[in-house]
């Protein structure tokens, strides 16, 4: 029998930090981490990284685990991600997987074995000369039907790769873990109406002061435009590219709100993701939802 681990996916701005904080105090749990920035140090406001207090005492895995500008992987994390969860199950708790990086949090609940093609550096550094929006295109030339995000950098720019070295194939699966997904999002209106407050509430923090701050820092802007979204925005304005703090933001949230959909056509390619009513009593539902997958 494989070892229980509990998902909690969703949106931008949906509330599965706060609901997976509240379903680890239920059960004696601890969480683990799967977005694609929170690995990485500094990347705070930014990345709506959960604080100390927001956790309430629930230990929390993958966040700074990488330093702003280094490289990290899908297999990077997937690897890191079995040991916490791995450890987790030690200790007798229960391992919540928590994020909204839908490959990150498939990697880890499906199992992928990765191929151990070894990149062609050359070809990586003809590939580092082009913009993100350029690399999406070649790739869509090759894979119209790729389903990978735009704005993950690193990923398109593997895929491209692994095409060229005829490594095309979808990865295998090993899954190591007897999985329970719960879904996190809202109607869209009030998706997109959280998703303004929070951008609002963020910006008011000093989100601008925290890329500023990495920029002073020596984080490079390439680096900080492949991140994407905040940082990428931010960075555009900070460099002159956008002219003013009020435009910075409404593209902002333009883009926010576009990245929200796709992370919905993501997830909802698997049917056995239980999507929670969040308007109603989302932590009763989950629970029992639980309850009923451990028994």
């Amino acid at each position: 029998m494989l070892p229980k681990l509990i998902v909690v996916l969703g949106t931008n701005a949906s509330g599965k930090s706060g609901l997976g904080v509240e379903l680890a105090l239920h059960y004696h749990g601890e969480i683990i981490s799967a977005d694609s920035r929170q690995v990485f140090r500094g990347l705070n406001l930014g990345s709506g990284k959960i604080t100390a207090e927001e956790m309430r005492g629930v230990p929390h895995h993958l966040l700074d685990v990488r330093d702003a500008g280094d490289f990290f992987s899908m297999a990077d994390f997937q690897r890191l991600a079995y040991a916490a969860i791995d450890g987790v199950l030690a200790r007798g708790n229960a391992p919540f997987l928590v994020g909204g990086t839908g490959l990150y949090v498939d990697a880890v609940a499906d199992g992928y074995v990765f191929s151990d093609t070894m990149p062609n550096l050359d070809y990586r550094r003809e590939l580092e000369t082009y913009d993100t929006e350029t690399l999406y295109a070649m790739l869509k030339r090759i894979q119209p039907d790729t389903e990978v995000d735009p704005c993950n950098r690193n990923r398109v720019m593997r895929l491209l790769e692994k095409h060229r070295d005829g490594d095309d194939a979808e990865p295998g699966k090993q899954a190591r873990y007897d999985v329970l997904r719960l879904g996190v999002t809202w109607p869209r209106d009030e998706l997109r109406r959280r998703i303004d407050e929070r951008l609002d509430k963020r910006l008011a923090q000093g989100m601008v002061d925290e890329v500023r701050e990495l920029m002073q820092r020596g984080v490079s802007q390439e680096f900080l435009l492949k991140l994407g979204l905040e940082y990428r925005f931010i960075t555009r304005y900070l460099t002159g590219e956008i002219s003013s703090l009020e435009e910075m933001k409404r593209l902002l949230s333009i883009a926010i709100k576009q990245f929200a959909k796709r992370q919905m056509t993501w997830f909802r390619r698997n049917g056995s993701i239980h999507w929670l009513d969040m308007q109603g009593d989302p932590v009763g539902e989950a629970c029992a939802l639980i309850d009923a997958f451990m028994a």
